[in-house]
């Protein structure tokens, strides 16, 4: 018997061995519960990304109704904006017109007085050359009652 016949014999005891032992089924279920283990844990893999993906769907919700609020603000500042511009607009030629009316009522009554000032001096004048001619030329009591009535003339009708 040469070396092959009983490497062949050891072989078959050891699978005698193995089968005995139930090597196979203890293989078999160690597999099965691999198997199991990895598909549970497959589930559970599917199970978070389906979640993940409510998750970003439901962020990517929000965010859109976020950058929505954010864009109505903004427009709401532009229009409040706008309306502050107009206000402040109107209110600044309100105070130009009035600061305008006002300017033309004080230069009309500076005109006014200017001219009433000139017409003043100018009876004035008017009277003390009248009465430096009518000096030279009247007597005193002629010159009087000349100058009394020329007066009196004189302010009725600027009056």
């Amino acid at each position: 018997m040469d070396a092959t016949f009983w490497a062949f014999i050891a072989l078959v005891i050891f699978l005698a061995i193995v089968f005995y032992m139930k090597v196979p089924g203890t293989i078999g279920k160690s597999l099965d519960s691999r198997a199991e283990k990895i598909k549970a844990e497959l589930e559970e893999a599917r199970r978070l990304r389906e979640e993940a993906q409510q998750l970003l769907a439901e962020y990517q919700r929000k965010r859109k109704e976020a950058e929505k609020d954010a864009a109505d603000i903004v427009e709401h500042a532009k229009r409040e904006a706008e309306l502050l511009v107009a206000d402040a607009k109107q209110k600044t030629e309100d105070y130009v017109a009035r600061r305008t009316a006002l300017a033309e009522q004080k230069i009309g009554q500076a005109e006014r007085e200017a001219v009433n000032e000139v017409r003043s001096k100018a009876v004035d004048i008017a009277v003390e050359a009248s009465r430096a001619v009518l000096a030279a030329k009247v007597d005193a009591k002629v010159g009087g009652e000349l100058f009394k009535s020329s007066l009196d003339a004189l302010k009725s009708r600027l009056n």
